[in-house]
């Protein structure tokens, strides 16, 4: 697995740089921001990535002989616009604990978050909000007040 993920980080950074380049010519992301926090967070956190599709969760760890399913959300964050939103948490699916990685404009890790199901369900069962309700998409603010942080680059 060490290999594999060796590998996987060279087109990780490859990618990284092909995003940059694609971004500055034509001012839209690439779309790989979901790739990218998969990787570090499997790569900073020691999780074992799930393969593509799995259903309800990106990743898996053991703790205390318990096998935890966990959903890796990212978000790029180029401003500091509020209301930047998190894609689908989705409450039908099986999964232990979400982490949000937070990047840079270079696609860097600046931080990572992790907040379990029970708090991210009662936040987003609230009635109110049709993004979080219907959608099941939480702010990236709501989503760090819910969870703790995990990791930091500084």
């Amino acid at each position: 697995m060490a290999s594999d993920l060796e590998a996987i980080g060279r087109i990780i950074r490859s990618v990284k740089v092909l995003e940059k380049k694609y971004r500055r010519l034509t001012g839209r992301p690439l779309g790989i921001t979901g790739e990218v926090a998969e990787y570090e967070a499997s790569r900073i956190l020691g999780l074992q990535l799930m393969p593509a599709r799995e259903a309800g969760y990106d990743a898996v760890r053991t703790r205390k002989h318990r096998i935890e399913k966990i959903q890796i959300k990212g978000r790029c964050i180029l401003s500091d616009k509020p209301g930047q939103r998190l894609g689908r948490l989705d409450l039908r699916k099986q999964w232990h604990f979400a982490v949000l990685v937070l990047l840079d404009g270079n696609l860097e890790p600046i931080s990572i978050y992790e907040a379990p199901r029970r708090k991210l369900a009662k936040a987003l069962l609230l009635p109110g909000s049709k993004a979080r309700n219907d959608r099941g998409a939480l702010s990236v603010n709501k989503f760090k007040s819910l969870g703790r942080l995990v990791w930091s680059s500084e």
